[in-house]
């Protein structure tokens, strides 16, 4: 079906040829286009121009009259975990009367917690449960996610969050990623010995993911605590076996080694990146990896700010990502993330925007398809509300701003 929106108040995150990515200095800078129009044909962005430019030939099926409405490329969320049973929010009053994550983990909660809970839930519960989320997120703008199994922490039940994942992916409109993350904690019986766990994940669980071909990519919880950069190395070796490109979990507690762990396995992305020096972006400056922060765990959890400012000085690029999940970030809202961007980390409304749609979808493996307003890419993206500025965005970081919602050319009715 083809589709004109005409009259566009402003067409935002315009990029005739784009980058891999947005990278220092340059994500200050954000292309758009005022008194637009946008064609769409056949799921994908045919054209789009001035509206003076705008002729009358081979007019297209529908047109739809955007005036005082601004258009944006999809939000492309490249970390979440929101395939879980139930919530955690009793853990959150433990964490308010001031225990932290790590005492909440050694009591049996966090990770391990909602494993139980996984274990306990059957799959189509648990699909059901992980389907209103997605829709949730749908009606927030997000057009692509990535979303991390990690709650089984066994082989069956690793299997089953990659099975939900994959339904998702086939019932529902949004671009999924599938991540496997089976070296997300260490379970309380391997607590004396972790390396028995490692051998699990490497001997058991990815040759069986990799079998089904259930994951896009493999992530490791790499970082004080948590696993060990030998113990990262060993996983990430077995799963290139298998196809699966890292994606890390790095440095949220801890100078953990995770960063330069993820640019040795040439890694999509490094996530979270709270503790971040000198070494760790030399480091990144001579990858391919995309630093992803994400906001919202590091305020939920009252943690350091990364030194965002300091990496995009150095030259970097910068993702950010809503860590979806159930004990230490509960929303996959990324316009709010976008205005945690700008509050706590002091970025500039134009480099949320480039962090949370085009560095995102490179964040996914997705930079071709999803992130920007390009002709011949995937028609994913957003109508606001009448906002007098794309500023408006992040500004007003509690308000619902969407009006329209299109996924691969087509409009969705995801009402909130």
């Amino acid at each position: 079906m083809d589709i004109l929106i005409k009259n566009i108040k402003s067409l935002v995150n315009i990029a005739d040829r784009p980058d891999k990515w947005v990278a220092g200095a340059a994500m200050s800078q954000l292309k758009t286009l005022d008194d637009a129009y946008l064609r769409v044909s056949d799921g994908k962005i045919a054209d789009y121009g001035r509206m003076d430019e705008l002729t009358g030939e081979d007019a297209p099926a529908e047109q739809v009259d955007a005036s005082g409405r601004m258009v944006f490329p999809s939000f492309c969320d490249s970390h979440t975990h929101l395939v879980y049973a139930g919530s955690r929010e009793i853990e959150y009053g433990d964490k308010i009367r001031g225990l932290s994550y790590q005492e909440i983990a050694r009591r049996g909660g966090g990770i391990l917690n909602s494993a139980k809970r996984l274990h306990q839930t059957p799959e189509d519960d648990l699909y059901h449960q992980s389907l209103a989320r997605v829709n949730e997120i749908i009606a927030l703008g997000t057009g692509a996610v990535e979303i991390k199994s990690g709650y089984g922490l066994t082989v069956e039940d690793e299997i089953k969050m990659l099975r939900v994942i994959r339904r998702l992916k086939e019932t529902t409109p949004i671009t999924i990623k599938s991540t496997f993350l089976g070296a997300h904690s260490i379970p309380a019986e391997y607590k004396e010995d972790p390396d028995k766990y490692v051998d699990l994940v490497v001997n058991e669980m990815i040759p069986e993911v990799g079998r089904q071909n259930l994951a896009d990519y493999v992530d490791v919880f790499c970082d004080r605590g948590f696993f060990t950069v030998q113990q990262t190395d060993r996983i990430l070796n077995a799963a290139a076996k298998y196809g699966l490109r890292a994606k890390l979990h790095a440095n949220e507690l801890d100078y953990s080694g995770g960063i330069q762990a993820g640019v040795s396995h040439q890694a999509l992305s490094v996530d979270h990146l709270e503790y971040t020096g000198e070494e760790e972006i030399q480091a990144l400056l001579a990858s391919q990896t995309m630093p992803t922060i994400l906001p919202g765990a590091a305020f939920f959890l009252g943690l350091v700010d990364p030194p965002v400012r300091k990496m995009m000085q150095a030259g970097l690029p910068l993702a950010l990502a809503s860590d979806y999940n159930p004990g230490s970030s509960p929303s996959g809202n990324m316009k709010l993330i976008m205005s945690l961007g700008t509050i706590k980390l002091k970025m500039l409304p134009e480099e949320v925007i480039h962090a949370a749609t085009s560095n995102g979808a490179y964040a996914m493996g997705e930079e071709k398809h999803l992130g920007t307003i390009t002709q011949g890419k995937t028609a994913n993206i957003f109508v606001t509300k009448p906002i007098p500025s794309y500023q408006f965005m992040p500004y007003a970081y509690g308000s619902y701003l969407i009006d329209q919602i299109m996924l691969n050319g087509q409009w969705q009715d995801y009402p909130l």
